[in-house]
C-alpha cells in the first residue's frame, strides 16, 4: 500500500468560494472596455464548465452572433480584458471579503503536523493564487506549499491531467502517493486522469455537477479528519493493487 505523501488542492471553489468575486471582476472589466456584456449567475455557472479565464472569454464570444471583423477585434482584445479582470479580482481579494471554506485550514495544519506536503494544481493564474492564500489563510501560507502549479504553466488545462502532472513532477511523487482535492467535475476528471485518489467537495457553484468519477465526495473538508482521508486513500490503493494483480 502506498502511503500518502502530499495533498494537492485546487484553488477556486476549493480553498474558498471565489467564483462570485471572479464574476464581478469579469463584469467590471467588460464595463471598463465599454462592452455591454453582463455575466449573470446562471450564465457564469454554465461558463464555469470551461476552465481558464481567457478560454472562458473565448467560449462566450463564440456564442455571440457578430460580424467577422468585430469578432476578430474582440478576440484580439481577450488578453487585455483578462489582464484587467485579474487586476480587479486581486483588488476584491485584497478587500478581505473572502474566507476559506470550512475545514481547509484545519486540514492543512493537520497535514503539516503529520509531515505530509501541500501542493496546488489550479487553472487560475499564479498572480491570483498567492494573494488569495495570503488573504484567506495568512501572510505566511504561500510558503506552506511545496509546489504551486498554475494554469499558465500548461497548454492543456483541466480536464486534461497536465496541471496535476506538473505538480507531481515538482513534488517528485508517483500519483499513488498523493490525494487531490477538487470542487468541480472537470477538476475531478483532471485529477483522476493523472491517476490520483480524488476527493470532491462541491461548492455553491458546482453542487449540481456530476461527480461520479470522484473517489470520495464530501460536503466540506470538515466532514472527515486527515486520518479518515488517509484511511480512504490507503484502502483505495490496496483495492487498485489487488485489482491489477487479478
Amino acid at each position: 500500500m502506498s502511503r500518502c505523501r502530499a495533498l494537492i488542492f485546487d484553488v477556486d471553489g476549493t480553498l474558498a468560494d471565489t467564483e462570485e468575486a471572479h464574476r464581478r471582476a469579469f463584469n467590471q472589466a467588460f464595463a471598463s472596455f465599454g462592452l455591454e456584456w453582463v455575466w449573470d449567475p446562471p450564465l457564469y455557472a454554465d461558463l464555469l464548465r470551461v476552465t481558464g479565464g481567457k478560454e472562458r472569454l473565448a467560449s462566450y464570444l463564440s456564442r455571440l452572433s457578430l460580424p467577422q471583423a468585430q469578432r476578430r477585434r474582440l478576440n484580439d482584445l481577450i488578453p487585455r480584458i483578462h489582464e484587467r479582470k485579474t487586476q480587479l479580482y486581486r483588488d476584491l481579494v485584497a478587500s478581505g471579503g473572502l474566507s476559506p471554506r470550512p475545514g481547509v485550514r484545519k486540514l492543512m495544519l493537520q497535514a503539516r503536523e503529520a509531515g505530509i506536503r501541500l501542493a496546488i494544481a489550479s487553472t487560475t493564474t499564479l498572480g491570483n493564487i498567492e494573494p488569495l492564500l495570503t488573504s484567506i489563510l495568512g501572510r505566511e501560507t504561500p510558503g506552506w506549499f511545496a509546489a504551486i502549479a498554475a494554469g499558465d504553466s500548461v497548454i492543456n488545462k483541466k480536464p486534461a491531467p497536465d496541471i496535476y502532472n506538473v505538480a507531481l513532477k515538482t513534488l517528485n511523487l508517483d500519483a499513488s502517493r498523493a490525494i487531490a482535492i477538487e470542487d468541480s467535475a472537470i477538476g475531478v476528471q483532471s485529477a483522476r486522469a493523472a491517476g490520483l485518489f480524488t476527493i470532491a467537495t462541491p461548492g455553491s457553484w458546482t453542487r449540481d455537477q456530476d461527480f461520479v468519477a470522484a473517489d470520495l465526495i464530501l460536503g466540506s473538508l470538515d466532514e472527515l479528519p486527515l486520518e479518515g482521508l488517509l484511511r480512504a486513500h490507503g484502502a483505495a490503493q490496496t483495492q487498485r493493487t489487488e485489482h491489477a494483480e487479478v
